[in-house]
């Protein structure tokens, strides 16, 4: 791998007890990249289950080199094993895209930018705090604000309701549909796209 690879990293937390939950969507992302491609993530010396893979480019390009991965620790330490991840496979943080739970967009809708704060997000708050910068590509996926007067922290670690369950493999679908389109298009074109839908 080399400098221009492209690292993705789906957030979410270990264990089948929280596969489900609001907060595991960036996972299930990274999970829909690696079956679209017929990869297996797995253990990585990073401390995350990762895979190698390619994206597509434009027509008549080489395609991109890449990493699918989801950490292996909780969502408050991600930052440790993304910035293994980034160190191992010798790319930049200009080169990294986190996919993860947005609670101010609404469910069923993904944003994408670069930068910016990390809206009480823990697992956001902790890869900033490894590396030192908030400079990196974010694919944010809206599970919408929690009723009545749920705490976002309970919110986010429920799983999805029956009625988002049914939606659910669209929402995974277009976020995966948005990485791919981020390493092919860039970020204002991928923009355009996504955030006119």
């Amino acid at each position: 791998m080399s400098d221009d690879t492209w690292l993705v990293v789906g957030l979410g937390n270990p264990g089948p007890q929280y596969a489900g939950n609001r907060h595991n969507v960036g996972a299930m992302v990274v999970a829909e990249l690696a079956d679209r491609r017929g990869e297996k993530l797995k253990a990585h010396k990073s401390r995350t289950s990762a895979a190698t893979c390619r994206f597509a480019l434009a027509p008549g390009q080489p395609p991109a080199a890449g990493v699918l991965a989801v950490p292996n620790e909780f969502m408050n330490l991600s930052g440790g094993p993304t910035k293994a991840l980034v160190g191992w496979f010798g790319s930049g943080v200009d080169r990294l895209i986190v996919v993860h739970d947005e609670l101010d967009i609404p469910f069923g809708q993904v944003r994408l930018k670069r930068g910016g704060g990390e809206g009480g997000h823990n697992g956001l708050r902790s890869i900033t705090s490894s590396f030192g910068s908030k400079d990196y590509l974010r694919v944010r996926v809206g599970i919408g604000r929690p009723p009545g007067r749920m705490e976002a922290a309970d919110f986010v670690l429920k799983d999805f309701s029956a009625t988002e369950r049914k939606e659910l493999p669209f929402l995974v679908s277009d976020a995966a549909d948005a990485v791919e389109a981020l390493v092919r298009d860039g970020l204002e074109a991928a923009q355009q796209d996504f955030h006119s839908r």
